[in-house]
């Protein structure tokens, strides 16, 4: 089987980089979402990601029209997924959500097609089943800013066929990631294993009321080299994705979990500052705060 075109479902922020970073490689795209206008804020955020990409990895005005040309549009789950070799799902971190999506999905999906998730907190395994094709399943997780930070997770499950892993493993590679093949499965895969115990205890430290977003990050730059903190992360990864995990974390009897997610939702999701997408977040876009020069005095 060769890999040829790919529908992403689901057109948020990471959704929208992964199916801008797979057309600029050649592949034909479809993106899906459930509204309209999610897609037309899927469409602004193209025009911006070609912006970056011409400062960022040198691509011309050229490849950027040619990669637009190879993305369409669909609100129709079954004439997206139509001709699609491989399926990328981008939907919310809510296990009921993704089960029911996949439930619909597997029905409608021909039978040659290869599902790949990119979740970062949830497990093939937990919905596996529902795909109908739990050995052409597994997951799939791409870093945010992925022109630059070109990460590829691949974890499979128990299930999984080897030959379709080694094939997920190769179309990675073939849109300009580092593929990073995962061999058993883990919460968290590599990145998350390692990147979320430092958000978790940047947020308590600041719902305690112990520091400050600002002081916080500037400590953790200050004192590792790093080019932002856990709060210029968090904007980047986007409020609703830090929200969603925290709530799932409270369902579970997590105080401090219960304490963040609200916060998140009343000071800011409800004013609508989701980070980076929205232009402002724990700090303001462009331009933040942590990138001026006398941030770290």
């Amino acid at each position: 089987m060769e890999i040829k075109n790919v529908t992403v479902f689901g057109a948020g922020v990471l959704g929208s980089q992964i199916a801008f970073q797979t057309a600029f490689h050649g592949f034909g795209v479809k993106v899906y979402d459930v509204r309209q206008d999610f897609l037309d804020k899927a469409k602004e955020r193209f025009r911006m990601l070609g912006t970056r990409y011409i400062e960022d990895v040198n691509a011309t005005e050229k490849q950027i029209d040619e990669a637009m040309g190879k993305i369409s549009f669909t609100t129709d789950m079954q004439e997206a997924v139509m001709d699609a070799d491989l399926t990328i799902e981008a939907i919310p971190e809510n296990i009921q959500i993704k089960k029911e999506f996949y439930l619909k999905l597997g029905i409608i999906a021909p039978v040659k097609t290869v599902f790949v998730t990119n979740s970062s907190t949830l497990l093939p395994s937990q919905f596996a089943e529902e795909t109908g094709r739990p050995e052409r399943f597994l997951a799939l997780h791409f870093a945010n800013e992925i022109w630059k930070n070109n990460t590829a997770e691949i974890m499979g499950h128990a299930d999984t066929d080897p030959e379709i892993f080694q094939k997920v493993v190769g179309f990675a590679k073939a849109i300009g990631m580092v593929a990073l093949p995962i061999y058993k499965e883990q919460p968290g895969y590599i990145l998350n294993s390692l990147l979320v115990p430092l958000l978790d205890a940047a947020m308590a430290l600041y719902i305690k009321g112990v520091a400050n977003p600002e002081t916080v990050d500037k400590t953790w730059m200050i004192a590792t080299g790093a080019p932002k903190g856990p709060f210029g992360i968090y904007d980047v990864v986007g409020l609703t994705t830090a929200y969603n995990i925290n709530k799932m974390k409270a369902e579970k009897g997590n105080l401090l979990a219960k304490k963040a997610a609200e916060r998140l939702k009343t000071e800011f999701i409800d004013k609508g500052k989701l980070g980076v997408a929205t232009g402002e977040g724990f700090y303001s876009y462009p331009n933040p705060k942590y990138e001026s020069p006398d941030f770290l005095t």
